[in-house]
């Protein structure tokens, strides 16, 4: 069934072309400078295509919470999205929705010097401007108050954010927003996971920073739990 997102209005960028990419459960939310849907739904087929393939071989890879072994054989998003899982300690299929988002991304790059792809809350994106990230934290007092400025780069990053509270996402945590920025969207999501499941009570936020704070491959965290919220790194927060 399609879910209306309410947030992609109010994050509409006016610069760019912005439209929708829907083939299966996955839902792309894409801006570009030019109109690359039909590319970007072949790309999405084609991972799509080589995910669900490999979890008719192996299902495990879907069904695991804990990391599973290499396999040298499989596609690169597949071996990619084992090794992030590996070193996270989540299950792959934890790292999957900014792994379609980042696969995408790259083949898109040399089509468009800018793009913002969103795939259920995570962010794959690169852009020569100024961009605010808006944060939906449910019932939070900070939900929708807060937002993340991203400075322009020359290259891509991911934002990817989790949640206890918001969504059909499994977590074993409380947390309203966990959101991780880093080079890759692929590995934040796995992140983004990993510490949502292990904040369960306010006391945790300390300890979840100090966690993220021992995986190089991200660059800044923010935890938001109810009337709190905890933040480390290169993450800048404004108003929107």
């Amino acid at each position: 069934m399609y879910e209306e997102r309410f947030y992609r209005q109010i994050s509409r960028p006016e610069d760019l072309i912005c439209y929708e990419v829907i083939h299966k459960e996955t839902d792309l939310f894409c801006c570009t400078k030019k109109d690359l849907s039909q590319y970007i739904k072949e790309r999405l087929i084609h991972y799509r295509h080589q995910l669900d393939e490999y979890i008719k071989l192996r299902p495990e890879f879907k069904e695991s919470f804990i990391p599973i072994s290499y396999d040298k054989y499989s596609p690169p998003i597949v071996k990619k999205m084992i090794e992030a899982s590996s070193i996270i300690g989540v299950g792959p299929l934890a790292c999957v929705a900014g792994a379609i988002a980042e696969f995408i991304g790259n083949d898109i790059s040399l089509l468009t010097d800018e793009f913002i792809l969103e795939n259920g809350g995570d962010i794959y994106l690169k852009t020569k401007k100024q961009r605010k990230i808006l944060i939906y934290a449910k019932d939070s007092p900070f939900s929708g108050k807060i937002a993340l400025n991203i400075d322009p780069s020359e290259k891509a990053y991911g934002i990817c954010t989790s949640s206890g509270t918001v969504g059909h996402s499994i977590s074993f945590g409380k947390t309203d927003a966990v959101c991780v920025i880093g080079e890759s969207s692929l590995f934040c999501d796995g992140l983004a996971t990993y510490i949502g499941n292990i904040v369960k009570k306010r006391d945790d936020i300390s300890y979840a920073i100090e966690k993220a704070k021992t995986f190089k491959e991200i660059k800044g965290i923010l935890i938001i739990m109810k009337d709190h919220f905890g933040v480390w790194g290169d993450i800048q927060i404004i108003t929107p």
